[in-house]
């Protein structure tokens, strides 16, 4: 008896057994052992060294590309973030309507996001080309001379957030799982009321769907800071390093200049950076996230004393 007790308890555990293996050897493992390797000079081959602040001092005193890179990358995340969004919620919102073929265009739109990095950068690498590319010569049809989009500073960022946001399919289908969710009954009570699309979306979708765009908003800030092949294959940092991210830096730090320390100091400022805004993101939460079982309870509470007003007032 005591032996099937103990399975009947064990079980559970068994079956999470993997996962938490796994976060402890690809995961927790390694995120410890990056820190540790932050306070020492760390060659990739020869004697390691203790430091102790020395990298992290010398990120922000002597190596002005940190703080170049770490501006590009602001840069990047500012405009990368709210397209993202914008995007993702526009292509949500196409597919959630009623058009013959619908589940054709969920599943065009959805299939950049299983392609992997390398396969996009091979494709927006040819569109993107500025001699036989094909958005080049799309705009000369309309008589628009294309510019340079690779090779040109001023074009080079802005390119590899057009690339990136090929990948929207995810962040849409969970915008659409979201919409799906909405009792249809409140925008057929809306459109009694003579609320148009524009209404509906502004005082019913939107405000409903907001935690998922709290969700989505994070994973976008952490996405856009570790954006690392796309920029690599697409233009190497350049021209000019105008698109050398504070990812790519990390990286070359650590595998091209052989520098794993230093890499490690560069990528847990990295971290703390994204610990920050996700903060300052979830901080401000409060004032424009709608949650239902809330606002269920304030509606509860608003009866209660309205019920107790009528039998003071009854008294």
């Amino acid at each position: 008896m005591k032996k099937k007790n103990f399975w009947r308890t064990a079980t559970p555990y068994l079956f999470i057994l993997p996962w938490v293996i796994g976060f402890l050897v690809f995961t927790l493992g390694p995120l410890l052992l990056s820190l540790i390797m932050s306070f020492f000079d760390w060659p990739l081959i020869g004697e390691k060294t203790f430091v102790g602040l020395g990298n992290y001092i010398q990120m922000f005193t002597e190596d002005d590309q940190v703080w170049k890179s770490l501006v590009i990358s602001l840069k990047y995340a500012a405009i990368f973030v709210p397209l993202n969004l914008i995007l993702a919620l526009f292509l949500a919102m196409l597919i959630t309507q009623p058009v013959k073929g619908v589940k054709v265009y969920r599943t065009i739109f959805y299939i950049p996001a299983v392609i992997s990095g390398v396969a996009i950068s091979i494709i927006w690498s040819w569109i993107l080309n500025s001699d036989y590319g094909v958005l080049n010569y799309l705009l000369s049809l309309i008589g628009i001379e294309g510019p340079k989009w690779l090779v040109d500073p001023a074009w080079a960022l802005f390119a590899v957030i057009l690339a990136s946001a090929f990948g929207v399919g995810t962040m849409m289908l969970i915008f659409y799982t979201d919409m799906k969710n909405i009792d249809t009954e409140i925008y057929e009570a809306a459109s009694l009321d003579g609320a148009g699309p524009a209404r509906r979306f502004f005082s019913i979708t939107l405000p409903m769907i907001t935690p998922t765009l709290l969700f989505n908003l994070i994973t976008s800030i952490i996405s856009s800071f570790q954006q690392v092949t796309l920029v690599m294959l697409l233009t190497g940092g350049g021209p000019l390093q105008s698109t050398y991210f504070y990812g790519l830096m990390t990286y070359n730090n650590a595998f091209e200049h052989h520098r794993m320390g230093y890499a490690s100091a560069n990528a847990w400022v990295m971290f703390v950076i994204i610990l920050l805004l996700s903060g300052l993101v979830f901080k401000s939460s409060s004032a424009w996230v709608f949650y239902e079982s809330e606002v269920k309870a304030d509606n509860k509470n608003k009866k209660s004393k309205k019920h107790t007003k009528k039998l003071e007032g009854g008294k």
